[in-house]
């Protein structure tokens, strides 16, 4: 009896630690996102069109779960969004979070050359409406500011 419970207990945390890290899994992590961010400044330093076109259709391992790049041209528009191509018609300078953050201002303010920075803000995982806690690298390629966030869980 003692040996079934025994089996039974391993068997449970076994299960709990499997469905946890598939669930983490699910979501992309800090380090992947930075290492995204990497990938894309060294596409856009190699051929900036093509890179902006990668972006945008999450081409070459440049969308992944819910991480994906955005750029954004030194006008403040949109260059580039993985996740929301609609978005290429919207200003990122202009943007604000659900709190009333002035994220874009933020994002063009932080991005520097050479650099990567964070800005955390609340923003919606691609597919949801609920804002969660998101926190961008940012870093200026030329006359883009690109960037790569995560989401906290």
């Amino acid at each position: 009896m003692m040996k079934k419970l025994l089996i039974n207990g391993i068997a449970a945390l076994c299960f709990m630690g499997l469905s946890s890290s598939v669930w983490a899994n699910d979501f992309g992590s800090p380090e992947e996102a930075k290492a995204m961010l990497e990938r894309a400044i060294t596409a856009m330093q190699a051929d900036e069109a093509s890179a902006l076109a990668a972006f945008n259709e999450g081409a070459e391992g440049f969308k992944d779960r819910d991480l994906y790049v955005f750029c954004g041209g030194p006008d403040g528009m949109f260059t580039a969004h993985g996740a929301n191509q609609a978005l290429l018609s919207v200003s990122l300078k202009d943007l604000q979070d659900k709190a009333g953050k002035a994220l874009g201002e933020e994002i063009y303010a932080t991005a520097q050359e050479g650099e990567i920075a964070e800005v955390d803000y609340m923003w919606p995982r691609p597919g949801e409406e609920e804002p969660t806690e998101k926190v961008t690298y940012v870093t200026k390629v030329g006359d883009q500011v690109c960037a790569v966030g995560y989401y906290k869980q």
